[in-house]
């Protein structure tokens, strides 16, 4: 099969939607799957597939600049996909891009496939547009009911969107690389940087965006302070939030994007993940802290609830509950008994996530497709052929 790709979202962005295309890209060159992408971003040369990215024009999203709308140049785009003869036309985002790769599909009669990454419709509320939110949600559904299948990575979302009148949908998870996301990457002398007092660490990895609820981890480090709990606030991300908790947290640590090993040691390194987010379509980054050996605070809404096994993995608090949230730090960090099960109960977890078992189901997925649609063509020229 040869894969023709729309990704919105690639390195050297980092979020959980470019991290999933570069484990999908790796598993890609292992199996020998030829794919073309375009993207508003061009990998740099130490990604052994980046020469298998075209670069599209683009602008910056207003309101979160590192982020760039696509502006893809069709004719050029179906010159370059009629040389390379995809079989299937994967789908990011309900974007300028990803309606091209909608419209060289039906146009070439090819599957399409489209993946639902984000749930754009539910940020709304926090930039004062509300108003807007189901203005999106009709256009989402016009866009997204024109594939041959729609992909959602949590079994909430998918409850979600097949309330919403949704076609074609179909489970498919995210995975990680459990060689990358590991207890082995404990290390004493990145404890010691973190948390120069030998507090534990409380860790957030992601976008500093106000979508991830980021008000709510603000009032709980409030809550505990006022407890006199001791402890040290770890942030990994950036984003435009960061001025603002760097006022209200002076005494958390801002580390900015890491990748790689020392993301690695970070996670590992620390003891309890904290995760406030209401907005998650999944939660790449649960599995990640789970995977290094990390119970995981979250909140009942979103992909989250399908991540987190009540006192076993972590802990679900009510959304926006910043005193619920404490309480579950306070909990794990008195009981070191709790916390040492919890770790072996995240580890486990974590496990049955690996992102090959993941990536072998979404080229499973494309194989039907394509067997189904190069049946229904086979049965089309018999047809034709007899009159």
């Amino acid at each position: 099969m040869k894969i023709a790709i729309f990704a919105d979202s690639l390195p050297p962005n980092l979020d959980g939607v470019s991290r999933t295309y570069l484990n999908i890209f790796n598993y890609f060159e292992r199996e020998g799957i030829p794919f073309k992408v375009f993207s508003p971003f061009k990998p740099p040369e130490e990604f052994t597939w980046a020469n298998s990215v075209h670069q599209v024009p683009s602008l910056p999203f207003y309101l979160y600049p590192k982020y760039k709308i696509g502006l893809p140049d069709k004719q050029e785009i179906f010159r370059m996909l009629d040389e390379f003869k995809p079989d299937l036309v994967h789908v990011s985002s309900p974007t300028f891009l990803g309606q091209a790769g909608l419209e060289y599909s039906k146009k070439n009669n090819i599957p399409s496939l489209a993946v639902f990454h984000t749930d754009f419709a539910s940020y709304f509320k926090y930039y004062g547009f509300a108003v807007f939110e189901n203005v999106c949600w009709k256009f989402l559904l016009k866009f997204y009911n024109q594939f041959n299948r729609v992909l959602v990575p949590s079994r909430v979302l998918l409850k979600k969107l097949n309330k919403r009148k949704f076609k074609n949908l179909e489970l498919w998870q995210r995975g990680i690389d459990l060689r990358l996301f590991n207890p082995a990457f404990r290390n004493d002398a990145m404890r010691k940087l973190l948390s120069p007092a030998g507090y534990p660490i409380l860790l957030f990895v992601g976008r500093l965006v106000k979508e991830k609820d980021l008000a709510d981890l603000v009032e709980v480090n409030r809550i505990l302070d006022s407890n006199n709990i001791k402890y040290q606030m770890v942030f990994v991300g950036d984003g435009p939030m960061r001025p603002e908790l760097t006022h209200q947290l002076p005494q958390a640590r801002f580390l900015g994007y890491l990748k790689g090993k020392d993301l690695s040691q970070v996670y590992a390194s620390s003891d309890i993940f904290i995760f406030p987010s209401t907005t998650e379509t999944f939660g790449n980054v649960i599995l990640e802290a789970n995977a290094s050996g990390l119970p995981v605070i979250g909140v009942k809404k979103g992909g989250v609830k399908n991540l987190i096994e009540y006192g076993q993995n972590g802990f679900l608090a009510t959304p926006h509950s910043a005193r619920e949230m404490a309480s579950f730090v306070q909990l794990i960090l008195k009981n070191p008994g709790l916390q040492a099960m919890m770790r072996q109960k995240a580890i486990h977890f974590a496990s049955q996530f690996s992102v090959e078992k993941i990536n072998e189901k979404l080229v499973d997925i494309y194989s039907r497709l394509v067997g189904h649609n190069q049946l229904i063509r086979t049965q089309q020229f018999e047809y034709f052929s007899k009159i």
